[in-house]
């Protein structure tokens, strides 16, 4: 059998054949995408985590990343200094010699043209430092509780309420800030109420109250929202009756002595106040080590801003709007420092908000039942909506207020410990980003990709982006762009458009200490002192071809899910709509998006599709299985079904929240009744007309649920009965996305498997041509013959091992294909011995001989066993005389471990990083003496074990070596240094080298 390159090459020759961008007839949608994905434009390359280590920071060191980054396609870098792992370094954060140094980053970035991102606090998720005082820091409201009866002696000493513990334990506070966390404590109220006759709290207070919000992603049993208490508005025996509470504050004496008793009977005395959270910037370099800034007082973000942007924007000077470098954004990051329940103003905000006093509830923080189970809860509702008002107002919108002000914008990745709703944080942003950690080396975190995509469509952002690949522990040195291509692509067909690799370490150390600083055992390890750094620019310059195109138009899709009026609620795909393995889960034939409630009431309806001024439109509105909802969303849904939207989902039956109850629960049952009908459920599945559009329930969907959502194959059949054909669809496992500009449908679309195959995929498009666009080498072809099936397209397409494709249908018939070739192809093996020239400076031998390829790891040289780095591979051959014709010829590399650059006669004919392994060599090619020369890199996991035999004369202790802090010749005998080394000198070594066989191959 030939390999999978000749298999799809015969393809393409007997379909057509490839054109350059140049050769295309002239039409303005086409030739401009045409000119982008050959060229993509700095917007369009990758990003990444640029991380510097708590003072380790020098300006040679600075100026080599940047440049390396530049010259690598890097395009844009997201500025963090973190604590983790590495010796402290000598350039204390945010010290005059820091913010010089951060004047030279800022320079250095406009001239090589690259992008800063700067997060807005110190560490990789947060806002705060030691500048933050204790009052402007996150909050609780906290109590403690006393009994009291008409028979003790007066005055009563109330003890003040103890400090919740710290989420992430007392050992994340320096013992500094645990005395002035302790230290600090204001009294708010101090409440009575007779004591009830029992004393059963209300379930996981501690959560639907705001003290705690665990990670959605890595913490166990979190739920992605607190679902509401219903059926219980009796008082149980735990219930304490709203007006029974009364407020006692001014009997309290500034020393905690309360003047006050019953008159009878047994009381419970609460005293309320105000501690810190325990929240403090992490892993933030010592110097920014602090608590973590109040998000619900502009007064106390103002502060921080002004003490670390402000201090960093006044050293750099006035942003250049007209430089494609420099600083350009600010950045929130993952929400990682949990949740606060108070701010100063709270109850006044409480009040205008939610329109009733909030004080006779304060024991529910506690929970102690008021009124009823339900009563509380609903409050515990109120309460969390406040605090999602006052953290979008005062702290996301806030900051990019901010960022506007000085000439930025502001991205956002509003997952994880968030006590909002997500996706209402991450609408604040400019670019909304997620998070996805590569497969096998950390969490799942592909609902916060399907969040942030959700909100770039539905807002019209053309950015959507990701903290790419993410890893810890085990990841060591193992990921490069060969083995990230599937999940990249993945990421690609999920409506990413931007990767910022987590993570390039800064590397202020000599080119000779390699692989030098890690962040510990997090990330992979994306930077100039990999092995295959100088071969980057191949692989990156595919994904800026990905990005660019992904980049362009809107999105297709017909379902959007509509989620609830909840916080926190974390939006997670319905399992029925995902198909394929349990990491990485594509979407099926019909795309979707979700929709929070703020978003909604943009919405608008024509034709029948439910538009967003973005320019997303669904035909589907798909509503939660959630028993509440407000009057003004069901008021905005009611008039979008008026307007000719299909709407599916149960009919709510009550209003969250305590606001205008219990009148609010009539509304909305009204209301619901004149949309949905009487009793709907009784019918297998009711179809509605209103207005326009149409209401769809009943009992047979009811019992065809996933989770929150109706089930996705009831909202195919939907979508089928009403002629509306899948966007993409294929009887191999493919994924795919798909995008539409004026005249144009664009697709996505990748093998999910290693192995080579073909599919027959039928495109939802009714353009009457289509051509391939292969995103590897920026080449287009003609695709023929198109066929119809229905309101599809259908093409029969080969793929390679994890191979990607975009598919391109316009009404231009482009250029004519030429005749396909006959016959069958020649190939011919290159055989015999090699030159091969490993580097000495990293254990290998300078000049050697192959026989034949073979694995490095088997050789019998510990020179070559053990090697890390670059060998090039030489080889003198003449062209077999039956191949030497006007026929296209291909070098094909066989097996490669794990990147190769090919020249052959003194011409770069690039970097090839993943399958096929073949490189067009036509012109290049002579009849004798052709001098070909193949430079393969390999990983860095092969030295790091080999070096382990030797005593280990790097870090230990958490200090930088003698040697090195004194300027001296390392003593030892290892080759490589580095931070974190988790190999151990038995571990196996992994194949590396040109492993072949390589062949010439002619086109029939």
């Amino acid at each position: 059998m030939y390999r999978n390159s000749v298999f799809l090459f015969f393809w393409l020759m007997a379909t057509g054949c490839f054109q350059t961008a140049t050769a295309q007839p002239k039409t303005s949608v086409l030739s401009h995408l045409k000119a982008g994905f050959v060229h993509p434009p700095d917007t369009a390359k990758p990003g990444v985590y640029w991380y510097f280590m708590d003072g380790n920071l020098s300006a040679e060191g600075i100026r080599g990343d940047l440049k390396a980054m530049k010259k690598a396609g890097i395009g844009h870098v997201i500025f963090l200094e973190v604590n983790v792992g590495v010796p402290r370094g000598k350039i204390n954060f945010l010290s005059p010699g820091w913010l010089s140094l951060f004047q030279q980053i800022e320079q250095e970035a406009r001239k090589q043209e690259i992008a800063i991102t700067l997060g807005i606090g110190p560490g990789w998720a947060g806002s705060g430092g030691p500048w933050v005082a204790p009052e402007y820091s996150m909050q609780h409201l906290v109590s403690s509780s006393t009994t009291v009866t008409a028979q003790d002696p007066a005055p009563v000493t109330l003890p003040v309420p103890p400090p919740k513990p710290p989420f992430f334990g007392e050992g994340a506070l320096t013992p500094g800030l645990t005395q002035i966390r302790n230290q600090f404590y204001k009294d708010v109220a101090v409440l009575a109420f007779p004591a009830p006759v029992a004393k059963t709290p209300i379930a996981d207070v501690d959560y639907r109250a705001l003290y705690y919000r665990a990670p959605f992603s890595s913490a166990k049993d979190v739920p992605a929202y607190y679902p509401p208490v219903t059926g219980s508005k009796i008082p149980g025996k735990n219930a304490v009756q709203k007006n029974t509470v009364i407020d006692i504050t001014d009997r309290l004496t500034p020393d905690g002595k309360l003047n006050w008793k019953p008159r009878s009977g047994t009381w419970i005395v609460m005293r309320f106040g105000v501690r810190n959270n325990g929240a403090v910037t992490r892993p933030a370099p010592l110097p920014g080590l602090g608590f973590e800034a109040d998000k619900l007082d502009t007064t106390a973000l103002n502060r921080h801003l002004d003490f670390y942007v402000g201090r960093i924007l006044e050293a750099i000077g006035p942003v250049d709007p007209k430089s494609k470098g420099g600083l350009k954004y600010l950045h929130i990051d993952s929400w990682e420092m949990g949740a606060q329940n108070w701010t100063k103003d709270f109850r006044q905000e409480f009040i205008k908000r939610r329109h009733y006093d909030p004080l006779p509830f304060y024991p529910v923080y506690a929970g102690q039942v008021i009124g009823s189970a339900e009563i509380s809860d609903r409050f515990l509702w109120d309460l969390r909506k406040t605090a999602m008002d006052l953290v979008l107002e005062r702290h996301a919108l806030h900051v990019k207020k901010y960022a506007y002000r000085n000439g930025l914008r502001l991205s956002i990745e509003p997952y994880d410990m968030n006590p909002t709703a997500d996706l209402e944080l991450g609408a604040v942003a400019d670019i909304p980003m997620c998070e996805f950690w590569s497969k096998g080396f950390g969490f799942n975190t592909q609902f916060s990709c399907a969040e942030a995509t959700s909100l770039g469509h539905l807002q019209g952002k053309p950015v959507i982006a990701a903290e790419a690949f993410t890893a810890q522990n085990n990841e060591a040195w193992k990921q490069y762009p060969g083995s990230m291509k599937n999940q990249g692509d993945w990421a690609f067909a999920a409506g990413i458009n931007k990767f910022f690799y987590h993570t390039y370490q800064s590397q202020p150390l000599a080119d000779s200490l390699k692989p030098g600083m890690t962040m510990g055992p997090y990330g992979v390890q994306w930077n100039r002192n990999q092995t295959w750094w100088s071969m980057a620019d191949g692989y990156h310059q595919y994904i800026a071809r990905c990005s660019y195109l992904l980049q362009q138009g809107n999105t297709v899709a017909d379902i959007l899910y509509l989620t609830p009026e909840e916080a926190p609620f974390v939006f997670t795909p319905p399992a029925s709509a995902l198909k394929g393995d349990a990491d990485l889960r594509d979407r099926r034939g019909y795309n979707f998006d979700a929709c929070p409630p703020g978003l909604l009431a943009k919405a608008r309806v024509e034709n029948g599709r439910i538009c967003f001024p973005g320019g997303a439109s669904y035909y589907l509105l798909v509503l939660p299985r959630y028993p509440a909802m407000s009057v003004p969303l069901l008021q905005k849904i009611t008039r979008l079904v008026q307007e000719g939207a299909t709407v599916i989902g149960p009919p709510p039956q009550e209003a969250p929240g305590l606001s205008g109850y219990p009148a609010t629960d009539a509304t909305v049952r009204k209301l619901a009744a004149a949309l949905w009908g009487p009793l709907p459920q009784k019918t297998a599945m009711t179809a509605r007309t209103y207005g326009k559009g149409r209401i769809i329930w009943g009992s047979g969907l009811e019992q065809q649920m996933d989770d929150l959502y109706c089930d996705y194959e009831v909202l195919a059949g939907i979508l089928q009965s009403g002629n509306i054909s899948e966007n993409f669809s294929s009887d191999q496992p493919l994924r795919y996305t798909q995008r539409q500009l004026p005249g144009t449908d664009l697709f996505f679309i990748s093998n999910t498997t290693g192995d080579a195959l073909t599919a027959e995929c039928r495109f939802r498009s009714a353009k009457k041509y289509a051509e391939l666009w292969d995103p590897l080498n920026g080449s287009f072809m003609p695709l023929q013959p198109l066929r119809r099936e229905g309101r599809q397209a259908v093409l029969n397409i080969p793929f390679g091992s994890a191979q990607s494709y975009f598919i391109i249908f316009t009404d231009n018939p482009g250029n004519p294909a030429n005749a396909p070739g006959k016959g069958t192809a020649q190939t011919d093996t290159l055989s015999g011995s090699w030159s091969v020239a490993f580097d000495p400076k990293w254990g290998g031998p300078a000049h050697t001989r192959f026989s034949r390829l073979s694995d490095w790891k088997e050789n019998a040289d510990p020179g070559i066993r053990y090697y890390s780095g670059m060998a090039v591979y030489r080889k003198t051959f003449d062209a077999p005389a039956a191949i030497n014709s006007n026929r296209t010829v291909y070098l094909d590399l066989g097996n490669v471990k794990q990147l190769a650059r090919v020249q052959l006669n003194g011409q770069d004919l690039g970097v090839l990083w993943t399958a096929p392994w073949r490189v067009d060599i036509t012109r290049q090619l002579r009849a004798k003496n052709n001098q070909l020369e193949i430079t393969v890199a390999n990983l860095w996991i092969n030295r790091l074990i080999g070096d382990q035999q030797w005593p280990d004369d790097g870090v230990q202790n958490g200090k930088w070596p003698a040697w090195l802090l004194e300027g001296k010749p390392r003593p030892g005998k290892r080759y490589t240094f580095t931070t974190f080394n988790p190999y151990k000198k038995d571990d196996p070594l992994i194949s590396s080298g040109l492993l072949g066989p390589v062949t010439l191959i002619k086109e029939p």
